[in-house]
Order: C-alpha cells, then sequence, then structure tokens
C-alpha cells in the first residue's frame, strides 16, 4: 500500500525539501499553506500526479478541518505528518512585543501545530490499519534561545512538551510521535546568516548552515521507521554554529 504524507509549510524551505524527499520515495502527499502558488510550484517540482494541494491556515480551526477533509477524501488514509508550519516576530525586546505580534506567533506555531496534530491523530486511530506518525519540527529554540526571541522560543518549548504528550497519548492507538530540532539550515529564511546572525551579547556574526536536504533526510528516517520504533527527539543542525555553549 503506497504510504500518504501530509506536510505543512510545504511551498517553501524545510517543507518543501521534506515534501520533494517524501514523494521521491513514493508517498503520496498533501502539501499545506498559506500560499497556493507556492505549492503548485511544490507539486511542480515533485514531478508526480500523487500530490494534493491545499491552501490552508493551520491557525485557523476550520481550516485545518477542511483540509483533513481533503486529505481524507484525496488519499483515504494518513501515515504521516510533518507539522513543520512556523513563523516569528521582529527580533525586538519584549516590552515592545505587541500582544498582536505574539499571538500572531502563537496561532501558527502552537495552535496551528495542535490543530495539526489532532486532526492527525483522529484520522489515525480511525483508519484501518490503525496508527501512523506524527513529526514535529520544534527547533534549536525548543532547548535554546536567541536574543530577542521570546514567541518563537516559548511556543518551540511548547512543542516540546506537545510532542511528549501526543507520544504517550497515542501509545494506544498504533501513533508515534516525534520531534526534529534543527539548527541552521539553509533556506531563504536563513540567507542572512552568511552575513551576520544576532548574538548572545548583541553583536552580529556570521553563522555556518547545513544544506535542507540532511533535514530531509533526517525526517525521511524517522519517518521509515515501522510505528513500534520511534524518535522521540533528534538535532540537526550545522557542527560549528553557535548552539552548544551559546551565550
Amino acid at each position: 500500500m503506497q504510504p500518504t504524507a501530509l506536510v505543512t509549510g510545504a511551498g517553501s524551505g524545510i517543507g518543501r525539501a521534506v515534501a520533494l524527499a517524501l514523494a521521491g520515495k513514493g508517498y503520496r502527499v498533501a502539501l499545506a499553506g498559506r500560499r497556493a502558488e507556492a505549492l503548485e510550484e511544490t507539486a511542480r517540482m515533485a514531478g508526480t500526479s500523487d500530490t494534493l494541494v491545499v491552501p490552508t491556515d493551520v491557525g485557523d480551526e476550520a481550516a485545518v478541518d477542511a483540509l483533513f477533509g481533503a486529505v481524507g477524501e484525496g488519499f483515504g488514509r494518513l501515515d504521516l505528518l510533518f507539522n513543520n508550519a512556523g513563523t516569528g516576530a521582529a527580533p525586538v525586546p519584549i516590552d515592545e512585543l505587541s500582544p498582536a505580534q505574539w499571538n500572531r506567533v502563537v496561532a501558527v506555531n502552537l495552535t496551528g501545530a495542535f490543530l495539526c496534530a489532532r486532526g492527525a491523530f483522529r484520522q489515525m486511530r480511525a483508519q484501518d490499519p490503525r496508527g501512523g506518525r506524527i513529526i514535529n519540527n520544534g527547533s534549536i529554540s525548543a532547548h535554546t534561545p536567541r536574543l530577542y526571541s521570546a514567541p518563537y522560543t516559548a511556543t518551540k518549548h511548547a512543542i516540546t512538551g506537545l510532542t511528549k504528550s501526543l507520544a504517550l497519548d497515542g501509545r494506544a492507538f498504533d501513533i508515534a510521535c516525534g520531534q526534529i530540532d534543527i539548527g541552521n539550515a539553509e533556506t531563504p529564511l536563513t540567507s542572512r546568516m552568511a552575513s551576520g546572525a544576532l548574538q548572545a551579547n548583541g553583536e552580529l556574526a556570521p553563522e555556518p548552515t547545513i544544506d535542507v536536504r540532511h533535514v530531509a533526510d533526517a525526517v525521511l528516517y524517522m519517518a521509515g521507521l515501522p510505528l513500534d520504533a520511534n524518535v522521540l527527539s533528534l538535532t540537526v543542525m550545522a557542527t560549528k554554529m553557535p548552539f552548544v555553549g551559546r551565550g
């Protein structure tokens, strides 16, 4: 039986790289994200008819319900959710951060991850054969913050709790859940790191990055395990980035 996957934030960066890697391994892949044109481009890059484009705001409950309805109708089951969609706020001191900026990050990074995990859990619990796997995209910031990153860091710490809760709650239903924490994968969002990233002392300094394909390979490894084995937490990062010993 051909496996099925749903990737959120599939229109660019890590989400696109993982979606393409999954398609290359024979998965039928549903592509979710805000920008329909970017999702269509990912589908074209996949070079297969086994993709499903579903523009979705993951922070919107009705939109996520519609997403899982489309996946159920199009694929009949769901074997893998890569819970990847995320955003950040401007790097400013917390007293300069507005509640609207905070709420936007929480809506996408945390509420969106919850809504998608809930939809996947519901589908995986009910389908036959039962079960599946959820992989949450945490971050290096799930462990150690960057300067002026309170909304992003808080939500990524929360993702770790969500991952562990899902891993526990999923045991009875053959649903495995793990988290991948990524450091400095080379995407359009990290391109600025070559010229300078904000350090703990307030200085700007260039940081090394890694090819995003290494992240995709790590997700493929996690996804390819049988459901009686699980990678609860995996970190893939640029070897020389300032994470161990940050600050």
